[in-house]
This record gives C-alpha cells, structure tokens and sequence, in this order.
C-alpha cells in the first residue's frame, strides 16, 4: 500500500500559496500549509478537505520559525514548495534598504535556509525541491530590480542544488509564472497595461505548477509570449534589452509608475 505523501507549502496563506494548498489536497496529499497568520491560514483550511490539511503558523524568515517548521515536519516530508515571497515596485534609487532586505529575505534567503533544514527529510523520502520562482528571474525588468534579483538567485540555487542532489534521489524543480492576479498584484497594477503584462489566476498557475511538479521536469515556465522571450533572452540577451528597455522610457509606463508611487 502507497503511503499519502506529504507536502509543505510556505506562503499559503494567500495568492498562488492557496491555490497550490487546495489542488495538493484535491490530489489526496498530506498537506501542511505555512504561513505568518492564522486568519488566513484558516480560509485556506476552509477550502480544503480538513482532514488532507493542517498548519503551522511560522515566519520563514527567521530561525525560529524554520525551528518550528523543521521540529513539526520531524522528519517526514516529500515534497518542499518554497512558495512564500513579497514585491517591492518603484526606481531603485527610491527603494529604502528595509524593502530590498524584506524581498531578499523572504524570496531567497528564506528558502535556501528552509530547504537547507528540511533536507534530512527529504533524503529520507527521496522527495522534491520545488521552487516558485517568476519569468522575471529570467527577463530582468526594469523597476522589478530587487524582485528580479533574487528570483535570478533562487532559480540558479534550484540549478545548483539539482546538482548538488544528483544521486540522492531528490528532484529540483522550478516554476516560473508571470504576473498573476494577487494581493501582490495591487504592487504593480498601474504598470499592466503599459508594459503588456499578460496575468493569470493563481488557480491556472497552480496547475501548471502540478503538472510540472507530478512529472518531475526541471522547471516550468507559462505558454505564450513569456516562454518565447525567455528562449530569446538566453541565446540573445541583448534583443530583450531594446525591446524592454523601450517599454522602460515610454511616457506611459513613467507616467504609470508616478501613479504607482502615489498610492
């Protein structure tokens, strides 16, 4: 008889996190769901079979929270989703040290420190790294500056943990949506229309998410224009470099970006 595997997500509390919370417990997983406040935590449980899924109320940035985390696991886990993450939008000579230090340590800190204390689990069951990263860990947008870095960072830690793991038995897979309608959303909404940005729903992203995670590929990126551009910007990064930086001088997407700052 098949053991239920166990899933951890961070961050699913809301957006993307929910959605992946509530497609994991649809799949019959053991599904333990983290995040920094119980309300929220709660409405995802609400959403859930109650007895697929239970919660940890935790702060992935700090020790003591990863301690909590790795004490509840206690050494039982399958798969990892290192989903929890936060965006800051504006120049980057306006950004305070506090916003850069929040995106980097919860988009990338975070889930290097998090996996780094769940492994022993993991080698255990063989199980699965699964980072949620962004197409703009590939297409480096211009007033994204903070956020594009650390999800470059957290795909080449997917890369170099998938080597670093080769002959363990764990899998590495990242995932990579574009702009999704969120909480985070209200970040950047001004910017949408002028700088072309296709969104989905954090249901549609959650599914791709299962697909790729199921069939354990190396990472998964959106159909559409995001997956074309992020082939050319591999083999040749400086034909997005005029097609973005155009969008980054327009009138309207400066004009967008006033707005943004304004509210």
């Amino acid at each position: 008889m098949n053991k239920t595997k166990i899933v951890l997500i961070t961050g699913a509390g809301t957006g993307i996190g929910r959605a992946l919370s509530i497609a994991a417990a649809e799949k019959g997983f053991d599904v333990i769901l983290v995040g920094r406040t119980s309300g929220t935590l709660d409405e995802t449980m609400s959403k859930c079979n109650p007895n697929a899924v239970r919660h940890i109320i935790a702060d992935v940035t700090s020790a003591e929270g990863r301690a909590l985390i790795a004490k509840t696991v206690n050494g039982s886990l399958d798969i990892l989703i290192n989903n929890a993450g936060t965006l800051r939008v504006g120049h980057l000579e306006d950004m305070a040290d506090a916003d850069l230090e929040q995106m980097t340590d919860t988009n990338l800190v975070a889930p290097m420190a998090l996996t780094r204390e769940l492994l022993p689990a993991l080698r255990k069951s063989k199980g699965q790294i699964v980072n949620i990263g962004s197409v703009f860990g590939d297409i480096a947008h211009p007033f994204f500056a903070g956020y594009s870095a650390t999800k470059f960072g957290l795909r080449g830690f997917s890369d170099a943990m998938r080597r670093e793991l080769s002959g363990a038995g764990i899998g590495v897979t990242y995932i990579a949506p574009r702009a999704t309608r969120t909480a985070k959303e209200t970040a950047f909404e001004k910017l949408i229309e002028p700088m072309g940005m296709t969104l989905d729903s954090a249901e549609a992203v959650a599914f791709q998410a299962w697909d790729a995670i199921l069939k354990n590929k190396r990472e998964s990126f959106p159909s559409g224009k995001e997956r074309f551009f992020v082939k050319v910007q591999r083999l040749f990064p400086s034909l997005v470099d005029k097609f973005v930086s155009a969008q980054a001088r327009d009138p309207r997407t400066l004009a967008a970006l006033k707005r943004s700052a304004k509210t």
